[in-house]
């Protein structure tokens, strides 16, 4: 196996860096900061990094097939208009949860937005899993697909579109539907890795083009690489920030894995320890290649 390496890239030091998408046409990386409250494109050839201020929280930002994004600002699924920094609301969740926001979204292969939401970090009042998972499709309909989520985080379809993979962050597992490509609908359910003491909190993650997990992991400093056939770990890559949070391949093969990471609820002497945190790393020798990410098209 090819030796592996990781470098620090966007020296953003965000918040809580999440939702890396890596944009082919133009080679960059899409990526948020939840509670930054931003959504930021770095470019890998001139190490250049454009930012869109939000209103709100932003759980995650998907490229449009008919140009621009779509994030999660809030409760709200807006339309953004990069070249204009225009955003446009259409749709809302949860409108009687005022202390829940959306998180981790993303599209798929057949261009419908899955979208779930989580409690606001700093909600007053606890709450026994008040989030779910959402679907919206090109017509801009919003339909609930999961409730009883704790935080509903990383997702990917398997190739042949007959599995998604999840995470709900505080169930401690990586979890497989059946899905079905012409609903987008949901049945039976099971575990597919169950985290280890030590390992952290699974977060979000990516399938490579094998169809294995790519898992990051928050406070647990590593992305676990898994074989949801045998439910197996096949490799442990180590990051310099515990927090970290997504993944995504990208790189002109897609050869390169990049991962967020965030340095909120870090102390002084942590943030002293780990001068990388809330940056996103790239890491490079891993021997396998992922797939182009999907674009909205609603």
């Amino acid at each position: 196996m090819s030796s592996v390496k990781v470098e620090s890239v966007v020296k953003e030091h965000a918040q809580i860096g999440e939702g890396p998408v890596w944009e082919e046409s133009e080679q960059t990386l899409l990526f948020i900061d939840i509670t930054g409250q931003k959504i930021h494109r770095w470019n890998a050839a001139t190490n250049q990094i454009q930012s869109l201020q939000t209103a709100d929280t932003v759980g995650f930002a998907v490229p449009r097939r008919s140009g621009g994004y779509v994030a999660g600002v809030g409760c709200s699924i807006v339309a953004v208009d990069w070249s204009t920094q225009k955003v446009t609301s259409l749709a809302s969740v949860e409108d009687d949860k005022p202390e829940n926001r959306l998180n981790d979204g993303k599209a798929d292969p057949m261009g419908r937005l899955l979208a779930g939401t989580a409690h606001l970090r700093d909600a007053q009042t606890a709450q026994v899993k008040p989030g779910s998972l959402y679907l919206m499709k090109s017509d801009l309909s919003v339909t609930k697909l999961l409730g009883q989520v704790d935080i509903s985080n990383g997702m990917d379809w398997t190739a042949d579109l007959k599995t998604l993979f999840y995470i709900d962050s505080l169930a401690m597992s990586v979890d497989a539907f059946d899905y079905d490509s012409a609903s987008g609908n949901l049945g039976n359910r099971r575990v597919v890795y169950r985290l280890e003491e030590g390992e952290g909190v699974p977060d979000g993650m990516t399938l490579d083009a094998n169809d294995r997990l790519w898992v990051a992991c928050y406070n647990g400093g590593r992305v676990l690489n898994i074989d949801p056939a045998t439910g197996k770990r096949l490799q442990t890559v180590s990051l310099p920030a515990t927090k970290t949070t997504s993944c995504c391949f990208g790189g002109p093969d897609y050869s390169d894995l990049y991962v967020t990471s965030a340095s909120l609820g870090l102390d002084q002497s942590e943030l002293q320890k780990q001068p990388a945190a809330g940056n996103t790393f790239r890491v490079t020798g891993l021997g396998v290649k992922g797939r182009p990410s999907n674009a909205f098209s609603g």
